[in-house]
């Protein structure tokens, strides 16, 4: 009898123990909403530059604002160096791959963490979730065309943006016009360069997508718009030269009638977040990367400073929609940028920026080589700070790549990740599970 007692005892705590800890582990993550955006080629050298410029030593860039901090491990299977098609490879399926890879492993098919031969867009549209992304560069960039093209290689732009247009992603919003119009054919901002034929534009028309070109269109479209298609320069939104080349060309920056990435992070947010719907949106601010590149410290600046609005915008959204996650990544640091002060106490006013730093490296002011110095926003004791800015490359560094977040499932993101972690984080947040 007392044995038959025991049984039912310890039968009886089974059972309570497993009523009571099954629903935390199957509520222990929530699901929601998932915005990814990739300021591309920057570090941390980067971020302190342009919130000493914009905000000063003591402010607080929108990026500050984010909870949470990964430190970014960005090898792959056979480089220490990141490229960006290989990079995104890494953020859309989350596995390691060569470095010359756009969406496949070299040129063999990938299978994602998940277990499934598709990236994580993909199977966030399988799942009936909406998407959207956007690129302030060409269409063709890898930073978002991964997550909805692949191809043996990069180059191949005509492929890459038929796969694109192809994808049924909800939200497209980038440059590229170039490569969506037969040759010879004349669009809204030049002339096509496709040599088969076929009118991309035409076609995303056809299949139900509201066509915009420019900011004034963007800032206008109707309201029961649910596809978007957003065609905002020949090739990018940016003039990615040297400031040199920019001033002698009077060229600015950014190409005025084109939207910042702020704006065209709100207007894709209005159509896929609508009635609460879940959405996987993935941002690319590209001119970080190609500035930089071009060893352009005034157009880096500016282009992380869009970056940094557009992070604004995402943040606000979150107040008011928590069941969202905030992410931001790059996968490599661009042009091995660092910040060198000058004390004020020594510092002669209207004093110019050298050509090169005493290690020869190429030097840059507010315009280039040999022109003013930049200043800082004041800071606590109201100074504004001379600095300069000094290239260690003109390519891709493994540099100091910090990743942040925010938002729901957050926390996560803890000390030192891999960069395949970045797919990990979103896949936990889209679909509720947390991969080995």
């Amino acid at each position: 009898m007392k044995i038959t007692k025991l049984i039912i005892i310890v039968f009886l705590i089974i059972v309570a123990f497993t009523v009571c800890t099954k629903p935390v582990e199957e509520t222990r993550f929530k699901k929601g909403s998932v915005i990814f955006i990739h300021p591309d080629g920057t570090g941390l050298s980067n971020w302190n530059a342009a919130r000493i410029l914009y905000y000063g030593p003591d402010g607080e860039l929108n990026w500050d604002k984010m909870s949470n901090v990964g430190l970014y491990k960005s090898h792959f299977k056979d480089c220490l160096t990141a490229t960006s098609h290989a990079g995104a490879t890494v953020h859309s399926y989350g596995v390691k791959v060569v470095q010359d890879s756009y969406g496949l492993d070299g040129t063999e098919e990938i299978t994602a963490r998940s277990g499934k031969k598709m990236n994580i867009m993909q199977e966030a549209q399988v799942s009936g979730i909406k998407t959207g992304i956007i690129n302030s560069g060409s269409i063709i960039e890898p930073g978002t065309g991964v997550f909805a093209a692949s191809s043996v290689s990069r180059r191949n732009y005509e492929e890459i943006t038929k796969k694109i247009c192809e994808s049924g992603i909800d939200v497209i919003l980038s440059g590229g016009e170039e490569w969506m119009l037969p040759e010879g054919t004349e669009g809204r901002h030049g002339f096509g360069k496709r040599t088969d034929g076929i009118n991309l534009i035409y076609y995303m028309r056809d299949q139900g997508y509201y066509v915009v070109y420019n900011k004034k269109e963007l800032a206008e479209v109707p309201a029961n718009v649910t596809k978007l298609f957003g065609v905002f320069a020949l090739s990018h939104t940016f003039n990615d030269k040297p400031e040199e080349e920019l001033k002698k060309e009077n060229l600015p920056n950014y190409k005025i009638e084109a939207p910042t990435l702020a704006e065209m992070t709100e207007s894709a947010i209005d159509i896929l977040g609508r009635n609460n719907q879940q959405f996987f949106l993935v941002i690319e601010e590209e001119g970080t990367d190609n500035f930089a590149n071009s060893n352009n410290a005034n157009g880096m600046l500016d282009a992380l400073k869009r970056a940094d609005d557009a992070i604004g915008v995402v943040l606000d959204y979150q107040m008011k929609n928590p069941l969202t996650l905030l992410i931001t990544a790059a996968d490599s640091e661009s042009g091995g940028m660092e910040l060198l002060g000058k004390n004020i106490s020594k510092f002669e006013k209207g004093s110019m920026v050298p050509k090169t730093d005493p290690n020869s490296a190429p030097v840059d002011g507010t315009e280039g080589t040999e022109t003013d110095f930049f200043y800082s926003a004041p800071d606590q004791f109201g100074n504004r700070l001379p600095f300069q800015i000094s290239w260690g490359t003109s390519g891709d560094a493994y540099g100091g790549v910090v990743a942040r977040a925010n938002g729901l499932n957050a926390s996560e993101m803890n000390g030192t990740i891999d960069n395949t972690d970045i797919y990990k984080f979103m896949y936990l947040t889209l679909f509720g599970k947390l991969l080995e």
